[in-house]
């Protein structure tokens, strides 16, 4: 079993990786009610992100739910906006932005390819690739965007947090972030089709500042994972998941998960 916790200070103008996060950055994570939820849709390296091509990578699904209730967002969300979703919270309570891409691809020569596995975690994939001899060949893999956030209004908090989304690759905490503080301890469930993924590499973010913190943890057996929330600022948790792809055309099909939140 992988316990080993690896913490790496990242300065944010130093810092290159050949991963892509991608998430959902809020400009407010507490709100008041009657006030508007403004969201980006962010990519990049570090958790500094760029504007998200939402024409290459198009949303197949937006959520926001609230307690029992679920609205459908897709609509509002302005690919040439400078502000890409506005949505007002009328009632106090804890909300949960679910996003589903469709799938874009990309290829990679084989070093390349290798080398993203082996970031991500990927050990499996780099295994069935070292056993067919095919380490040299080029990746080419479909991609596909599975991310999370969540947000509070007002004061009171309920149990949306834990709400499961549907997507196939989910991140789900097990006590609301919005009722935590900097020293608490914060679980998060990672399942995939359904059923906890076990050994699962998963990367803990905040930021203080300009600084990054990156901290690199593996899930037990039944798919959890449980860290300490060490500071306030925004967090991510974020995760890979490939399989063989089903489409002629690409080997490997990826699943790119995140939930952001944020502490106060």
């Amino acid at each position: 079993m992988k316990t080993a916790i690896l913490m790496i200070v990242l300065a944010a103008t130093t810092l290159t990786l050949s991963s892509h996060e991608c998430w959902l950055q809020p400009k407010k994570f507490k709100l008041g009610v009657g006030e508007a939820l403004t969201v980006d849709f962010l990519v990049g390296e570090n958790f500094e992100g760029e504007p998200w091509d939402l024409k290459k990578n198009k949303i197949e699904k937006l959520q926001l739910a609230h307690l029992e209730n679920t609205a459908d967002l897709r609509t509002l969300v302005k690919p040439d906006g400078k502000q890409k979703l506005a949505y007002k919270l009328t009632a106090e309570g804890t909300y949960l932005l679910s996003m589903e891409s469709d799938a874009a691809f990309l290829e990679m020569d084989g070093a390349k390819f290798n080398a993203h596995l082996q970031d991500e975690g990927l050990d499996d994939i780099l295994a069935i690739r070292t056993k067919a001899n095919a380490l040299d060949k080029p990746g080419r893999e479909w991609y596909s965007r599975n991310v999370k956030l969540l947000v509070q209004a007002g004061a009171r908090t309920d149990n949306t947090f834990k709400k499961n989304s549907g997507m196939r690759l989910e991140i789900i905490p097990a006590q609301n972030p919005y009722v935590l503080k900097s020293g608490s301890y914060l679980q998060c469930l990672i399942l995939f089709d359904g059923r906890p993924a076990a050994h699962q590499l998963i990367k803990l973010w905040n930021k203080i500042g300009n600084t990054t913190f990156l901290q690199n943890v593996y899930t037990e057996n039944d798919g959890t994972v449980k860290f300490p929330i060490s500071s306030k600022g925004p967090w991510m948790v974020s995760t890979v998941k490939m399989v063989p792809s089903e489409k002629s055309d690409g080997d490997w099909q990826s699943y790119w998960g995140s939930l952001v939140f944020g502490i106060e």
